[in-house]
């Protein structure tokens, strides 16, 4: 329910979190599980730069050359730094480099996706379960023969942006890949060129805007979070399930 009558929210989940604290200053639905697309791809990002090192080579495997679009689109075999990755996969949100960076950390996407639920424990996000790196709707039976599908709330999204941002060991390193507008890299081999654009438009809408990522599948709809600094406070918003096509432009509004 909505209780606030000024505020008419497009989106099923949303939530306005203290940066500092954590706590939640303003929430619609930000408790119910859903899916939540490529803003999955915050903790793929900070999981590579806390476990890996920016100038190891990833080689393209055949399991990652084959994920769907949005993707970079590398042929299986080829290598690249692990650096110029994190712009593919924040800026342009490319699946397969997703898996990548999941297969270079973690050996597969399966051990992945448990360091990444492990993670989400520890920073206090229960109510969040990953089993893609890259946030494409997906379902599993965990051990218990549960059925779950990757999924998160708003304010665990929320929860998940505020680590990164500020307190993760690795925080600086993923604002400057987060807040870059273009980047343009090769294969070590030189055997191909790529450019990323970031697709984060409220990076140059508004003021104090650190960082965010977008996201969408058919299953979740369109999804943000974003984290930012006014007067010297700190907020994170999380939006999900915010329009479904042709409505791309409701998270901004």
């Amino acid at each position: 329910e909505d209780d606030s009558p000024q505020l008419k929210l497009n989106s099923q989940s949303a939530v306005l979190i203290d940066g500092e604290t954590g706590r939640v200053l303003f929430g619609k639905g930000e408790e119910i599980v859903r899916p939540m697309a490529s803003t999955t791809k915050i903790m793929t990002c900070i999981l590579a730069l806390e476990n890996g090192d920016p100038d190891d080579e990833v080689e393209v495997s055949s399991y990652a050359a084959g994920q769907p679009k949005v993707h970079l689109g590398a042929p299986s075999g080829r290598k690249f730094l692990m650096k110029d990755l994190l712009y593919s996969l924040m800026l342009e949100s490319h699946n397969d480099t997703a898996v990548m960076l999941a297969e270079y950390v973690a050996g597969d996407v399966k051990n992945f996706a448990s360091m990444m639920n492990e993670k989400a424990r520890e920073i206090g996000c229960e109510n969040t379960w990953f089993i893609t790196p890259n946030g494409l709707d997906a379902r599993e039976t965990d051990e218990k023969g549960e059925e779950k599908f990757h999924s998160t709330t708003a304010k665990d999204l929320a929860g998940i942006m505020r680590y990164c941002t500020w307190k993760s060991p690795k925080s600086r390193e993923f604002l400057t890949i987060t807040e870059t507008q273009n980047h343009s890299f090769t294969d070590l081999d030189k055997k191909g060129s790529y450019s990323c654009v970031n697709h984060n438009a409220l990076l140059t809408m508004m003021d104090g805007v650190l960082s965010g990522k977008t996201g969408f599948t058919g299953g979740a709809g369109y999804s943000y979070v974003a984290s930012l600094e006014d007067n010297g406070r700190k907020y994170v918003i999380a939006l999900l399930g915010c329009g479904w096509p042709p409505h791309k432009t409701y998270k901004w509004s």
